[in-house]
Parts: C-alpha cells; structure tokens; sequence
C-alpha cells in the first residue's frame, strides 16, 4: 500500500503562550522555509490560537492546536479537543490520570511530554520529568525531545557556547531509558512515539545584549515527526487534521533528526501473503513474512525486537526474514563527520506468533 509521507514539528509554543513571545506568522514562515508540511502547536493551558481562527492551511502549511497541560511535573500533549482542559497548576497532588481522562473524556487524545527531561543545574534549568508510571489511556509518549537532548550538553560555559552555536553536533539521541521504557511498554499494548521541539523562542540577556535562544528558523532544522497516510493532504483542513492525527494515533510515523539528512523516502514494512504491513500495524506471522527497509542514504540500522537487538545491518535496502512474533521497530544511524549519529526511529510493527 502506498503511503504520503509529511514532515512536521510537534510541541513549540507561541506569542499566544504565557512565556513564548514569537508571532504565529514568523513560525509559520520559518516552518516554509524549512519545508515543513505541518505544525502542531501546544500552548501552555489554553487553545487560543484555535479561538483566533489559526488552526488549518495557513499558505503550504497545517497547523493544528492542541494544548500542553502544564503543572509543575506531568506535562502531557493534548489534541482534538474543542475547550482547554484545566491545569491543576503548580500542585503537586494532582494525579495526571485526572487529565488524561478528562482529554479522552472530551474526545481527544494525548502524549507524555519530554518524560525523562533533566534540566540543568549548570545554567538553572528546572527539571520537568514525568513521574507518574501507573497512568494509562494516553496515546504514546515523546521518545527524543530537542531540549531534552539538548540541554544535556550544558555541562559548563565553553560546551554549552558550543552546543548553542552547533546543536546539531551535540545532539545525543533518545536517552537509552527512555527507549527501554517506551520498548516495556509496547509489550503491554501499543504506545505511538513521537519527537518534539519544545521550543519557546524565549530571549536570553548576555550582558547588554539580549539574543533569541532559538529562532524557529533554525530550531526546525532539527528533530521532526513524520505521519504517513494512506492518502495525500487535499488542502482541505477540515479533511486533513483528522486525516493526520488519525495516522498519528495508529502510530503510522517516525521521528527523525534532520540536519544532516532529510529523512523522507524512509520505508519500514514487514510483507507476508502479497500483503505490505507499515508502522502501527498488527499481523499475524506467516511462513513467509519478511521485513523491509529502505533508507534515502546508507546509514547503520539497528532493528529492535521486544527491546532487544535483534539484528545489525549497513545499508539503504534491508530484507530480512521473520521467523518468530514481536514487537520490531528500526533505529537508523548516519555517518557525518566522523562518526554515527542518531536519524531515525521508527514505530514498531507488531507480529503475533
């Protein structure tokens, strides 16, 4: 089966929240610039982007509003719904169960936010983890965060001078508990991966002088999500938001480090029975089943099942057989600059036995 590929940013705040201060028309013009096909944007606490009218086709791109429900910890990304859920604010007491209910309560669904965020103490960063494991109904968790990532290298003032002017250098990848995490629970039932961005566009003053940390121009240039759907956006935006979203919750999408490489042409598929199987998807195993990946340029790929490395591969075409159920998904590794960086990770397929 065929499948559009588009390429978007998820979880970035706006002038419309209460601590990022860039008009909606320059991000949107910063995602056309990097060739972006969609935005999904997460104020802190309220839609109000969606009240004004923004959400939909702004010129080639899509934006869709969602929310960030944002207490001191547990912050969780929700989508699809027509009124802001309430943040129970600085308290510590509220059990994100609450919200996550109420989101599905409301029609629509969410992400665990940045779940292993560290901050740092070096430059004063407060730390913003998930800390509530025993929570269910939400839709899948962030698996690399750009400020996560990239906050772990202000370990002192000349790392994080150098980081700030070459983040892309810097950058690490999804930490390894994440992944163990997100690995345990898809034994236990589906949970979609996505990456984010969670860019503010805050000021910094060094002295006299007062700099963007991150213009939206060059803080897209890094960590997307692409959703796959089986048919192209129309331009529509009444058909193409849900279009999207539905494909996002099924899990038909991967997270991907741009920089160094576009991503797009990535293909993940298991085939058995003259029948192809994407991200997402559920199969039962055959005699015959084999899995597929093709990748727009060579690059190390690591396939995971059940957690675990299942087999290493170099190249831009990988067939391998199946022989036995799991959860199977890729990592793909580019060589640049002297060594393999993290690129793309994909959604699992799962394989019944």
């Amino acid at each position: 089966m065929q499948y559009y590929d588009y390429t978007g940013v998820i979880h970035f705040h706006s002038a419309f929240s209460f601590d990022g201060n860039v008009e909606l028309d320059k991000i949107i013009d910063a995602a056309v610039k990097n060739r972006i096909d969609f935005l999904m944007l997460t104020d802190h606490d309220h839609l109000r982007a969606r009240d004004e009218g923004r959400e939909g086709w702004n010129g080639k791109v899509l934006l869709i509003v969602g929310e960030e429900i944002s207490p001191r910890f547990n912050h969780y990304l929700a989508f699809n719904l027509d009124k802001p859920i309430p943040s129970p604010g600085n308290s510590q007491d509220m059990r994100p169960q609450i919200y996550i209910d109420a989101v599905n309560h409301a029609g629509g669904f969410g992400f665990i936010a940045h779940p292993d965020h560290e901050g740092t103490k070096k430059f004063h960063v407060k730390h913003y983890p998930w800390t509530d494991w025993s929570v269910e109904g939400y839709a899948g968790i962030s698996i690399w965060d750009f400020m996560t990532d990239w906050q772990s290298s202000l370990k002192g003032y000349i790392p994080a001078l150098l980081s700030f002017f070459f983040p892309a250098f810097f950058l690490g990848g999804p930490r390894r508990i994440t992944l163990e995490r997100w690995d345990a629970l898809n034994q236990a039932r589906k949970t979609v991966a996505i990456g984010e961005l969670d860019n503010h566009g805050s000021m910094v003053k060094f002295g006299p002088v007062t700099i963007q940390a991150f213009a939206f121009n060059r803080a897209f240039q890094f960590i997307h999500t692409h959703i796959c759907t089986p048919e192209p956006l129309s331009g529509d935006g009444q058909k193409d938001i849900p279009l999207l979203c539905n494909a996002l919750r099924h899990g038909r999408c991967y997270v991907a480090m741009e920089y160094f490489q576009p991503s797009r042409g990535f293909r993940f598929v298991i085939t058995q029975n003259n029948e192809e199987y994407s991200m997402g998807d559920t199969l039962a195993l055959a005699a015959n089943s084999s899995l597929r990946i093709s990748l727009p340029e060579s690059a190390a790929v690591k396939i995971i099942k059940d957690g675990v490395l299942f087999a290493l591969e170099t190249g831009k075409n990988i067939n391998l057989p199946i022989r036995a159920g799991g959860v199977y998904r890729v990592e793909a590794y580019l060589k640049k600059y002297g060594r393999y960086r993290p690129w793309i990770f994909s959604n699992p397929i799962f394989v019944k036995p």
